[in-house]
């Protein structure tokens, strides 16, 4: 496995370019073992969220590595339902129990939805008490991130947004780099949408190459600037995941893959009332 090059923040604070995810993998115990394994791998960043219900089990897989806390970077998020000012102090003070930390290296808001600018004051001031080393944003779309970052003292450091073949932010990733935010991409493989893994352009460019597409697509992302997070239960996949940092795309490769963007969400539009109702109205059980 190559070495896992970091990105600088804006604030200075380094973030390892490749990171582990823990969404949707809610049974504690799998969660554990997969972050366990994802940590033996390689991985020194998880990301988690509040509303993924599993940061105890992130906790302890943590726990139980032995690892220098100092050579980790842990994410989580804040939902909805605490996006104000005095409930990001609940969520604040809830995630570093369950997690068993004492700070974080990245706090995000998950979505542009509920009170996010009382939201951020308290961030901001955790910030500045080091509680959070450094404070973003998830879900913003360009003119939302533009506008919530002209309005605070504290511009994020970090945007976590889709980004994947068929979606790949072309408009919001310079707007990011005007800003000094560092963009961060879930869903990289779109779920398997769209046949992505047997997708023609990919599976010709992984095999010029000799790499998987898996690989392809994930050092495209890289490439393109942004941060990785990659999610699997399967430490040959864990393994594979990082194994992006020692080979190199050339201009016709991303040209070519740069085709497939479709410009649009793979999963579900914040322009969606429907989508909007749900993220209101959704409840986290602790």
């Amino acid at each position: 496995m190559s070495k896992i090059p970091t990105v600088a923040l804006s604030n200075g604070v380094l973030m390892p370019a490749a990171v582990f995810g823990v969404y949707q993998i809610r049974d504690p115990k799998e969660c554990q073992k997969a972050v366990e394994s994802a940590l033996a791998a390689g991985y020194r960043a998880i990301d988690t969220a509040a509303s993924y219900g599993n940061e105890r089990a992130v906790g302890e897989a943590i726990k139980a590595s032995g690892i220098d806390r100092r050579e980790l970077f842990i994410t989580t998020k804040l939902w909805v339902e605490d996006a104000s000012e005095e409930g990001a102090k609940r969520a604040i003070a809830r995630s570093l129990e369950l997690l068993g930390l004492d700070y974080l290296d990245l706090f995000l808001i998950h979505q542009p939805v509920g009170d996010v600018y009382g939201a951020w004051r308290t961030m901001q001031g955790f910030y500045q008490e080091a509680v959070l080393r450094a404070i973003g944003v998830s879900n913003f779309a360009a003119d939302r991130f533009v506008d919530f970052a002209h309005h605070n003292a504290v511009v994020p450091h970090v945007n976590q947004i889709e980004i994947n073949p068929f979606c790949q932010q072309k408009e919001a990733l310079p707007i990011l780099k005007q800003f000094g935010t560092v963009p961060e991409a879930w869903a990289p493989f779109a779920e398997g949408r769209n046949n992505l893994f047997a997708n023609p352009t990919l599976v010709s460019v992984a095999r010029r190459v000799g790499r998987t597409v898996g690989q392809v697509v994930l050092r495209y992302i890289h490439q393109l600037g942004a941060v990785v997070i990659a999610k699997t239960v399967r430490p040959e996949r864990m393994a594979e995941n990082l194994g992006i940092f020692d080979f190199e795309l050339d201009a016709e490769d991303m040209k070519q893959i740069a085709a497939l963007d479709l410009n649009t969400s793979q999963f579900f539009s914040h322009r969606d009332p429907k989508i909007i109702e749900w993220m209101c109205t959704r409840h986290i059980e602790h």
